[in-house]
């Protein structure tokens, strides 16, 4: 087996660019369960931007807004509105990821870095991925603070990455990105050429299609399988598809979901939909003779019909998935929740019903 020339410990965090921080902070707090665990803003020096940290098991998201009209990220947030502007990978040597990253053709965004404060040493450097998303390198390593210079703790978050149980969300199990017709080939020998990624899966039209629409995906993995990065571009269909859609609204490339892990669908799912958030919903006919064709599960089918919790095997295993509703306005980026049981899958036998419950929605903006 080759050397891993560019090591990755897993997904450090997320951080969205979006309009108003202290409100999508509240959003993520009563809807999605996180606890608010660092902030930068005016009152810890930062001139320019104001961020809210939010955590949730191992998942960490950054809530930033820029304070001046000019900054980047408010030029972002105009263009895009509220998305993914940074995935931040956790590494072992930042300086040594870009320098591995660089040399195979990534383009810089940000060289080594290091800022210190009375927390110790916190290191990074970025790329640039699909549209006008960066991907970060972190490593903190020799930092013990809440989450960067900078950032002060906020509700009793110490040393360290506390584990904040919110309503079971675990960890990001992956980060979609969407890309224009054509390009997916070559984000896909992107991450595999810059940081050594491999192909784990490949679904065409005819795995993904509708009546009216199609896309295709190539899901690319990390040499741990920690990371997984799938890749969508649209695909020829009598209609929009729902990534051209994504494209139109967002005016370019970018992460369309992240999907988060959790021990207890049926549970989470319940909270979530008593804190307001949103699901597509797939017709009842879905769940007639379910286990006939995903064999013996351990959940009660009439609860996940209840939910509209979706349920997928492989030869590994089965999963449960479901997916949120948009969670700005544009009709661009939104949260799938999902529960393995053994599949390392993405939901195949899933994806003709959950298609046709985006077209639907789709028909309703006026975008299908």
């Amino acid at each position: 087996m080759s050397e891993d020339f560019l090591p990755i410990q897993g997904i450090d965090h997320v951080e969205f660019y979006v309009g108003n921080a202290k409100q999508a902070a509240h959003f993520y707090r009563t809807g999605f369960g996180f606890v608010h665990t660092a902030y930068s803003g005016l009152e810890t020096g930062s001139r320019e931007t104001a961020s809210y940290v939010m955590a949730q098991g191992k998942i960490r998201l950054a809530l930033t807004t820029a304070l001046a009209p000019d900054h980047a990220i408010a030029r972002h947030c105009h263009l895009h509105g509220d998305g993914v502007g940074v995935i931040a990978l956790a590494v072992p040597d930042a300086s040594s990821a870009y320098r591995e990253a660089t040399s195979r053709g990534a383009t810089g965004a940000i060289p080594p870095t290091q800022m210190e404060d009375e927390q110790g040493v916190f290191r990074f450097a970025a790329v640039r991925a699909y549209g006008d998303t960066l991907i970060k390198f972190v490593d903190r390593s020799e930092y013990r603070g809440a989450f960067a210079p900078g950032y002060e703790a906020r509700n009793g978050a110490g040393h360290g990455r506390a584990r904040y149980k919110g309503i079971g969300l675990g960890h990001i199990d992956h980060i979609v990105g969407n890309v224009e017709l054509g390009a997916m080939n070559r984000w896909v020998e992107f991450f595999a050429q810059t940081m050594g990624f491999s192909q784990l899966a490949h679904f065409d039209d005819e795995d993904i299609s509708t009546e009216y629409s199609a896309l295709m995906s190539k899901v690319m993995q990390d040499g741990t399988g920690k990371v997984k990065f799938p890749i969508n571009e649209p695909a020829e269909g009598k209609r929009k598809s729902q990534i051209q859609e994504y494209l139109d609204y967002y005016h370019g490339p970018g992460a369309q979901h992240l999907a988060l892990s959790t021990g207890d669908i049926v549970t989470a799912v319940t909270q979530l939909r008593e804190n307001g958030i949103e699901f597509l919903r797939v017709p009842i006919t879905y769940y007639q003779e379910l286990e006939a064709r995903v064999g013996k599960i351990d959940e009660p089918v009439d609860k996940l019909a209840e939910l509209g919790i979706l349920v997928d095997r492989d030869e590994e295993g089965y999963l449960l998935q479901i997916f949120t509703k948009p969670v700005q306005d544009r009709p661009t980026l939104f949260y799938e929740i999902i529960e393995r049981h053994g599949s390392r899958g993405f939901g195949k036998g899933n994806f003709k019903a959950l298609f046709e419950s985006i077209e639907r929605e789709q028909a309703l903006r006026g975008n299908l």
